[in-house]
């Protein structure tokens, strides 16, 4: 999550993975016996650490003895050095997981059952919002990361463009779409698209060639992230998931017509000019959707909960600060909003050096009192539901922002898991390019049909 980059990057350093090193029996990680044990934890997101560094202090005071050493990496340098850490016993004792990365981990038997340590035994999948305890667990049943925090997606727009363009509040709220004429979603989307003459983009004379504001900002092909912030609410809210089964799916569903509707139909906003162009944001790793809506290159943009503390600090040029309001994602043609459903965990290597004292932080950073206070941080969504609570009152008190949008679509169950499959940063990459080349236009919607032959001929080489 967020935390892990603007768009949650699936990417894994492959070539180290691919060595397929078996770890179990390395020494390293975290130093001493029971008493005078250092516990070296690592995280990716600079704006949790003071959270975290609060639970530490807390969960020190209780266990004299033991300190809690953070270590904090951006998000590609992060999982660069996990995996050169697994390979080199330099890993830490506990690590920030992610859903992406923990199906590859568990092959290689770099991390720990937590089922198998005492402290973090009890832990069950009630404790926390439904679906997310289930995200932790391998083809083996075992558990092997305790949730942490939760996310969904929503949609951000600058206030000011919006009631310029004179759409309310109500009608973003209500937004509805379908991939024949893209619904009253559509409509507002072309509403807010205004080219270099000021014309909108249900005028007559519209320049789709040479646009000022689009209405929708892009966040690239989506096809290093399953989607997530870009075509996912889409697809979601028509029924239709990637896989057969979700964790664990043995085929994809990408030869779907109704999903490939669905697709060409998204990145047919682009050839509407209501949506930038791959070249336009700068390729997979371009300008990110909430700077397209600072500059003014888009009016409104789908991204995750993990970027509410960005949106929501936007300045403009001069320094002022931007005026931002957060819709639900459009309702499909299943009568349904949909969101894709995320969470990350804390995971212990067997690697560490004191897997007991790991474990016993571990089940700290699970429970109530730290989560809720990360909760009352108001950066992410807590695992368990007093946690989430924190942040729901953080934000209403401290922002005066209304987080609905996000916790709606958990509270009414519109929300679908983070595909969870084995071989992943292989999946990405086939997917990525298929998805990037569609976005630019020089492959056909249909080739998804060849990709999903691809994908599913991986998947069963992987289940030999």
């Amino acid at each position: 999550m967020r935390r892990r980059t603007t768009t949650r990057r699936t990417s894994v350093v492959a070539g180290a993975l691919a060595l397929g090193l078996s770890l179990a029996a390395c020494g390293g990680g975290g130093s001493g016996g029971s008493s005078g044990t250092t516990v070296d934890y690592w995280m990716w997101d600079a704006s949790q650490v003071p959270g975290y560094q609060r639970c530490a202090d807390a969960f020190e005071r209780a266990n004299p003895g033991t300190r809690i050493r953070i270590t904090q990496y951006g998000w590609d340098d992060y999982w660069s050095k996990i995996t050169a850490g697994f390979i080199a016993d330099t890993a830490p004792d506990v690590f920030v997981n992610h859903v992406s990365k923990f199906p590859q981990f568990t092959d290689l038997d770099v991390l720990r059952p937590l089922d198998e340590l005492g402290p973090t035994r009890t832990i069950t999948d009630a404790e926390f919002q439904p679906g997310l305890g289930q995200l932790w667990k391998g083809q083996d049943g075992k558990r092997y990361g305790a949730p942490k925090d939760w996310d969904t997606v929503a949609v951000f727009y600058d206030k000011r463009k919006v009631a310029a363009a004179g759409i309310t509040p109500q009608q973003l709220s209500t937004m509805t779409w379908n991939p024949t004429d893209g619904g009253s979603f559509q409509r507002i989307v072309s509403r807010l698209t205004v080219d270099e003459r000021g014309r909108r983009g249900d005028q007559a004379g519209f320049d789709k060639s040479r646009v000022r504001t689009y209405g929708f900002a892009s966040g690239g092909g989506g096809g290093d992230n399953w989607g997530q912030t870009q075509w996912s609410p889409f697809t979601g809210s028509t029924g239709w998931q990637p896989l057969d089964q979700n964790p664990w799916g043995r085929t994809f569903r990408f030869d779907e017509p109704g999903v490939q509707r669905t697709i060409e139909w998204y990145f047919g906003l682009n050839r509407k000019g209501f949506m930038p162009s791959y070249r336009e944001i700068g390729g997979s790793e371009g300008t990110s959707v909430d700077k397209q809506v600072q500059t003014g290159q888009a009016a409104m943009a789908i991204s995750g909960s993990w970027m509410l503390g960005t949106f929501t600090s936007l300045t403009d040029a001069q320094g002022k600060k931007l005026d931002i309001g957060i819709a639900p994602t459009p309702v499909g043609p299943n009568g349904r909003r949909a969101s894709m459903f995320n969470g990350i965990a804390d995971s212990i290597t067997r690697s560490s050096d004191s897997p007991q004292t790991s474990a016993q932080w571990v089940k700290f950073l699970s429970g109530d009192a730290c989560q809720q206070i990360i909760g009352r941080s108001g950066v992410v969504f807590p695992a368990r539901p007093a946690g989430t609570q924190a942040a729901i009152d953080y934000n209403r008190t401290e922002r005066g922002i209304d987080v609905s949008p996000f916790t709606d679509q958990v509270r009414d169950r519109t929300t679908f898991l983070f595909p969870m499959t084995s071989n992943s940063a292989d999946v990405t990459a086939l997917m990525q390019p298929q998805l990037d080349a569609i976005y630019i236009g020089s492959e056909k919607v249909s080739s998804l049909t060849g990709l999903n032959r691809q994908l599913d001929d991986l998947l069963a080489l992987a289940a030999k």
